[in-house]
């Protein structure tokens, strides 16, 4: 009997009468410099403005409410050598018979609530459209919002990965499409990787590839040498050496004593804002965030059920070496798979954390998509959901690199809701 099950999002009164009080008894610095604004992180007056509206204004009670609209399911998933966890996930099956298992994987500091604008037009689109359709998943990640998280030291990215797929072959999706960004990028590289006999495509929204050489990669090689850099891929270089001077120390720290900022965020709720609103701010593309998304946004981490702070350890996990350094799977070695036969789909944005040329993205292996866009950032899905959408359609529909690339399975009479 399948142990997939419906699930309802239920926050205890408990929790949010503690988090009331633990906004009520913020204590925040006296100490800020005039004229500071967002150079030395989180201005106070947005941070206090937005704590005030967090306590006394946002109905968490709506917030789940609309939260609870949308097809919530939890399911047990075992990786090898890890206990069994509780994985919650959002599943969408549409109605056209030959509709494309996809699989969206978020990153940090994101969760299941980015793929909620994108899901119903991909499933769905319209009955005198020509585009692809979609088996719509979306995972909280191991760790996160309202899946478990484990209590073993090394579920890395590799284990992220057996999630993912163990989770799409439990849905009867035996080859399926990914999408991802932030850490779901490396997940669905990761994924790419071990499995590729069930992933036959994955689409991107994050830049990553290197220089390319004229041992490894002749032609694009040529290309860089011979064009000069455009306007754009300047910027972008500007924009990737910003992020590295002064955007990234949140990730030395993440990637090295992850439980030592734990304590802060699992007692004080301003410290987990302030540390997710500046990504918030500086890295999406002018996004006007409303309090109340920013709130939501915050509340899934604060009500996680793996605690607020577990999310962090990817960081950890993904660059130590906890087993055979020959097998294991790092950042670096998703970056620079080639990729085999699953087919890859590129979408750029100008303030991504890492803007990279064309030249340099398709050394990553078989590129068989790619869009440039004017605008959007780090959290793509949420910024311009549209853009988004169009992409994956244009990938794999009619004409599409990716068209067709998974054949014979139409309807997957064996998926399970």
């Amino acid at each position: 009997m399948s142990d997939i099950k419906p699930f309802t999002i239920s926050v205890p009164d408990q929790a949010l009468d503690d988090l009331k009080k633990r906004l009520s008894l913020a204590k925040f610095p006296h100490d800020e410099l005039d004229g500071a604004g967002w150079d030395y992180g989180a201005p106070l007056d947005d941070v206090k403005r937005l704590t005030a509206y967090w306590r006394d204004a946002y109905d968490w009670r709506k917030a789940e409410a609309a939260l609870n609209q949308h097809p919530h399911f939890t399911t047990s998933i075992q990786c090898v050598g890890f206990e069994a966890l509780q994985i919650h996930f959002i599943h969408q099956r549409s109605h056209v018979a030959d509709a494309i298992p996809l699989l969206f994987v978020h990153g940090w500091p994101g969760s299941f609530l980015e793929a909620l604008k994108i899901y119903k037009p991909l499933t769905d689109p319209g009955p005198n459209s020509s585009a692809p359709a979609f088996h719509f998943v979306a995972l909280s990640l191991p760790n996160y919002a309202f899946s478990s998280g484990s209590k073993k030291k090394g579920f890395a990215l590799a284990q992220y990965a057996e999630t993912c797929n163990r989770l799409m072959l439990k849905l009867g999706y035996n080859e399926y499409v990914t999408q991802g960004g932030d850490w779901g990028y490396f997940i669905t590289r990761t994924m790419s990787l071990l499995f590729p006999e069930n992933v036959k495509a994955t689409h991107v929204n994050m830049d990553h590839g290197e220089r390319p050489s004229f041992l490894s990669n002749p032609i694009l090689a040529a290309k860089h040498n011979l064009r000069p850099y455009t306007s754009r891929e300047r910027e972008g270089f500007a924009r990737g050496a910003w992020f590295q001077k002064d955007g990234s120390g949140y990730r030395s720290e993440q990637s090295t004593k992850p439980q030592t900022l734990g304590y802060a965020f699992a007692d004080s709720p301003v410290a987990l804002l302030a540390w997710i609103y500046e990504k918030l701010h500086d890295w999406t593309d002018s996004y006007p965030w409303t309090p109340d998304e920013i709130c939501t946004w915050m509340s899934i981490y604060w009500f996680s059920q793996a605690g607020p702070a577990a999310n962090i350890r990817i960081y950890y996990e993904a660059i130590h070496k906890w087993d055979d350094p020959k097998t294991r799977v790092t950042r670096d070695r998703t970056r620079r798979y080639i990729g085999g036969g699953v087919k890859l789909g590129l979408s750029h944005s100008p303030k991504e954390l890492s803007v990279l040329p064309s030249s340099w993205t398709r050394t990553q292996g078989n590129v068989v998509y790619e869009k440039t866009w004017n605008e959007g950032g780090h959290f793509f899905a949420w910024e311009k959901p549209d853009h988004l959408v169009h992409d994956v359609r244009t990938m794999f529909g009619k004409g599409g690199g990716a068209y067709n690339v998974i054949k014979g399975k139409s309807g997957y009479p064996g998926a399970r809701l």
